[in-house]
């Protein structure tokens, strides 16, 4: 895919003294880094299929940058570059674009590849989600419904269990069972929902390794891609950390044997993530740090077996035993992660 003159255009580009080409290793949206002959920027079209209502991010991100400036003037906040009629969001032609200053000197990371990093990481993500709590979460607009609503995810699995593909059900049925078995970290979500002490707070909702710019000297700069800020609770940022994180391989890796929680990045994720959260945390809410690791790991588990035995219909496959081998590495990592609790044990002041 290629960028138009007049996508360029409306964003003061002449497409006569700039390159574009693609950047980055993103999966959702369509990113461009544009280069002119003293600045870069970052240009996105973003993907309507995943973000039903783009003007609802354009709307989350406008807000939050005006409460960071207004709050807290020194948080590091990459915000878009208006239009040249003054949008931070445009249709143009097929789509929504927008464009983002280049934070010069920086770059991202796939993997997570020792303590220091997962520390940076998780200080940068707590920070964040800190520097907003004073921020009513629900002045923010849903961009993606349910996204980490695990309540409904098990509803979807029980559902396909009556109404999916019969012979994918019954080669599934130990990791079903496996599923079914562990239905408690569903049920305790429940608990969190109903608890007062559980703040519904501004978050990030996908705190992989790859959305947190760091610079040279491998220290954090700020968290980027903000699609998915929504209210939320703080075990989806800590748990989707966790899930990302404590394992060298990732989600896609079929050599079981390999996947292993390392709870030295655990110790280092929770440090972090308590440094930059300060005492934002309810003892409540830091009684359940753990809890957020089984939050995010079960949910994704549930989430690729369920569309396995739906046929592939939601993350599609490319191959066709794609999505349950997806669900086997996750029920992998659930498991050790299950069996690692003691040495995943660390002291918080709460």
């Amino acid at each position: 895919m290629s960028v138009s003159e007049n996508v360029l255009s409306v964003f003061g580009f002449d497409a006569s003294l700039v390159a574009v080409k693609s950047h980055g290793e993103g999966l959702i949206n369509h990113t461009y880094i544009v280069e002119s002959e003293n600045n870069a920027y970052i240009l996105q079209k973003i993907n309507t299929a995943v973000f039903k209502n783009p003007v609802a991010i354009a709307h989350n991100i406008q807000l939050i940058a005006g409460y960071l400036a207004s709050n807290t003037p020194n948080y590091h906040f990459v915000a878009p570059i208006s239009s040249v009629h003054g949008n931070q969001m445009e249709y143009i032609e097929d789509g929504y674009y927008r464009v983002f200053p280049y934070v010069k000197g920086s770059h991202a990371k796939t993997v997570v590849q020792n303590e220091e990093q997962a520390y940076e990481a998780g200080y940068q993500f707590g920070l964040f989600t800190n520097a907003l709590n004073g921020l009513d979460a629900n002045d923010l607009q849903i961009t993606i419904p349910d996204f980490h609503n695990l309540t409904l995810r098990y509803e979807q699995f029980a559902s396909a269990l009556t109404s999916g593909n019969q012979d994918r059900i019954t080669a599934s049925k130990n990791q079903i069972q496996y599923l079914q078995d562990h239905k408690w970290i569903a049920d305790f979500f429940e608990t969190i929902k109903t608890n007062p002490n559980f703040k519904l707070r501004a978050t990030h909702h996908d705190t992989k390794i790859s959305n947190l710019l760091f610079d040279n000297q491998d220290k954090g700069i700020c968290v980027i891609d903000l699609d998915t800020l929504m209210p939320g609770y703080f075990i989806s940022d800590l748990g989707d950390m966790f899930r990302t994180y404590l394992c060298a391989v990732s989600e896609e890796e079929t050599d079981f044997s390999k996947i292993s929680v390392r709870p030295t990045i655990y110790k280092a994720i929770v440090r972090g993530y308590l440094k930059g959260a300060g005492n934002m945390l309810s003892k409540d809410e830091a009684d359940q740090i753990y809890y957020a690791g089984l939050f995010m790991i079960y949910m994704q588990a549930l989430r690729f077996l369920t569309d396995f035995i739906n046929n592939d219909v939601y993350y599609g496959a490319k191959y066709p035993l794609h999505n349950y081998n997806r669900a086997c590495n996750q029920i992998k990592l659930l498991e050790d992660y299950l069996q690692k609790k003691e040495l995943l044990q660390i002291d918080i002041n709460y």
